[in-house]
């Protein structure tokens, strides 16, 4: 408060300058708080000495000795427990009452005065109840020290941490561009010095060859020169001896065969591909980094809550930055961890990075019990970390009636979600008022032997082991199991031929490795479980045993309800809602697809009951379905069930339509 400060601590000038004309209020340009002036303006302000002498020891310089540190402090607590402060509205006037209203000290005077509506009581007896609030607001700043000094510290260390991989980056910078500089120069130094070898080989060749010619020549000058003296200027007798003896040399030189051809060439060029290594060179080295922050970013998915041993459950993370805005990009420093109630590590984890933010965090628990699971970026956990995590066995866990009906529910293409009326099935046309006695009404597996005569029934209705709610497929293996997909109770059973229950599995859920609604299934030669999930528009491909190894089609698929696969090992899926055929490699590459929506050999019919043909002649409406279940037959043809079209489609391998049975 300006009231309580002197002239020594705010300038005469500068207030001089800073009250308006004729105002009779002063308002501190720190704290806004308003005064009243007294009437002979700011020269009537008087010396506050307990201001004075506190900036005093402010400005100290640190270093002072104590002696003279303590007379400073003595002269504050003095000039606050001796010096009475003076009213600057009534010269010589203590202000000893206070008034509430204004919140400001006065004198008895001023209480008589201007204030004298306004409830005053004496200064002594606020000054309590002021220092205790005071006291409370420090000490509700000072709880937060410990926390500012932790964060502080930890992004200190965080800071730390950047400048020394910065500087480890720039040595490793170096160190590569030294050592591809000394490849370089080795390089340049193996090219010279295979150049001179080349060279130096050649020219030894040249050398001789030239050598050889020229020893031919002087051999053949010498002897024409000396055999033409002789025979200018010789005598008859010189002549004949000359003839004698130069005949025979004279005959070798014609004879004589000399190297006239080039035994070598000059052919000695260098060529460097300098474009590519240019191109590396200007794309070598990527920074990688990431805006990603711990206690932002988010994870989802049951498997943070709630697992089942033994079975592959994935929650995702979808990664932040300190603004709460989505990162679109990868490697970030994920690690999950799961520890038991004691602090032993249980289970590994593993993490994919999708390249785009986000990362789907796996784990299989192998033993039942209450765990706790930590999802730590940059060692700083996600929100919500660590999460309690319980798992229990498959067998133990029970479906609520409330879970039916929330899978009824399923997200639509907008977002939303859609309402379905059930609606009863109708039944079929042996059907009777007898539940027991109509195994077509009553989630049953019906098997009859073909050679044997042999008739059992296995299941009944109910979400328990060899018991189910809504049937879609069946397919068979090569080691003799019978393998079930159930829709509405999310789950794969497996079967001996004999009808015994050997495995149950599926979890439900929208993650990778989880069941929303599977409807067809079928096993490959390697005894893989292929399982189409109609509402998570994919294709899982689990083990023998039930663990989750992979999911193909996600992506392309809007529907999937078929599915089978051929001698090729070539996964084969029916879209319901696209009206086509998909077949993909057992990796989850696409192959081809064929089929359109229409009424022809070629097309299958759009559920909504409207044809789009591709063809201009194909334009006529047509029963309102889609295709449903496909089969390979013993030529490795495809088979193609078209249900309201009335009709089943067969396809050769190479995709060319063979022939459609009405029915």
């Amino acid at each position: 408060m300006l009231t309580l400060l002197s002239k020594a601590a705010w300038k005469f000038i500068c207030l001089q300058n800073y009250i308006p004309p004729q105002s009779l209020t002063l308002s501190c340009p720190v704290c806004r708080q308003t005064s009243i002036l007294p009437e002979k303006g700011v020269a009537a302000l008087q010396n506050n000495f307990f201001i004075t002498n506190l900036m005093e020891v402010l400005q100290r310089d640190p270093e002072c000795s104590p002696p003279e540190a303590c007379s400073v402090l003595e002269s504050v607590s003095a000039a606050a427990a001796c010096q009475p402060l003076s009213c600057p509205n009534h010269e010589g006037k203590v202000m000893e009452f206070y008034c509430e209203s204004c919140e400001t000290a006065m004198c008895l005077e001023c209480t008589e005065g201007e204030h004298r509506e306004h409830v005053t009581v004496p200064l002594r007896d606020v000054l309590e109840q002021q220092k205790g609030a005071l006291k409370t607001q420090l000490d509700a700043i000072r709880n937060r020290l410990p926390q500012l000094r932790a964060a502080i510290e930890l992004v200190g260390e965080i800071s730390k941490q950047l400048t020394d991989r910065k500087n480890e980056a720039v040595t490793e910078i170096s160190s590569t561009f030294e050592e591809l500089e000394r490849a370089l120069h080795l390089r340049k130094t193996t090219l010279i010095t295979d150049l001179e070898n080349i060279c130096c080989t050649k020219q030894k060749v040249l050398q001789a060859q030239l050598s050889s010619l020229l020893q031919g020549k002087d051999n053949i000058q010498s002897c024409s020169s000396f055999t033409e003296q002789a025979l200018s200027h010789g005598s008859a007798t010189e002549v004949l001896l000359v003839q004698k003896q130069m005949g025979e040399r004279v005959s070798a030189l014609a004879r004589h065969t000399y190297p006239e051809q080039p035994h070598e060439n000059s052919h000695l060029d260098c060529q460097v591909e300098t474009e590519g290594l240019r191109r590396s060179i200007q794309n070598l080295g990527v920074l990688i980094t990431t805006g990603a922050v711990g206690h932002t970013s988010v994870a989802t998915g049951e498997g943070l809550r709630h697992a089942l041993v033994s079975q592959h459950t994935t929650v995702t993370v979808t990664t932040k930055d300190k603004d709460s805005e989505l990162v679109k990009t990868g490697n970030a420093a994920l690690r999950a961890e799961i520890v038991s109630m004691d602090g032993a590590v249980t289970t590994e984890t593993e993490v994919v990075d999708n390249k785009n933010g986000t990362y789907e965090v796996g784990y299989t628990m192998r033993s039942e019990g209450e765990f706790s699971f930590s999802l730590l970026l940059y060692d700083q956990p996600v929100r919500g970390s660590p999460f309690r995590l319980r798992a229990v066995k498959p067998s133990d866990v029970l479906q609520s009636p409330d879970d039916v009906k929330r899978r009824v529910k399923s997200p639509s293409g907008t977002g939303g979600h859609i309402r379905q009326k059930a609606v009863r099935r109708p039944s079929s046309m042996y059907s009777t008022t007898k539940k027991k006695e109509n195994p077509i009404e009553d989630e049953l597996i019906y098997r009859v032997g073909s050679l044997t005569g042999c008739v059992y029934l296995t299941g009944t209705r109910g979400r328990d082991k060899a018991e189910f709610t809504n049937l879609q497929g069946i397919s068979t293996s090569n080691n003799g199991r019978i393998v079930v997909a159930d829709s509405n109770n999310q789950c794969i059973q497996v079967f001996s031929n004999d009808g015994a229950f050997k495995l149950r599995f599926g979890v439900r859920g929208r993650s990778p490795g989880q069941l929303q609604r599977p409807t067809g299934v079928t096993v490959d030669m390697n005894g893989d479980i292929i399982v189409a999930d109609y509402d998570n528009r994919w294709v899982s491909i689990f083990s023998s045993d039930g663990k989750f190894k992979s999911k193909i089609g996600a992506g392309r698929l809007m529907g999937p309800k078929g599915v089978a696969v051929d001698r090729n090992g070539h996964i084969i899926t029916v879209d319901n809602k696209a009206c086509c055929v998909f077949i993909f490699q057992a990796n989850g590459k696409l192959v081809t697809k064929f089929g359109a929506r229409g009424t022809s050999d070629r097309q299958f019919t759009e559920k909504s009951g409207t044809n789009i043909s591709l063809e201009p002649k194909l334009s006529k409406s047509g029963p309102a379905f889609s295709p449903h279940f496909v089969a390979i037959n013993n030529k490795n043809e495809i088979v193609v069930t078209d249900f309201h079209n009335h009709s089943v489609k067969v396809h050769l391998t190479i995709l060319s339509f063979c022939v459609c049975v009405l029915l």
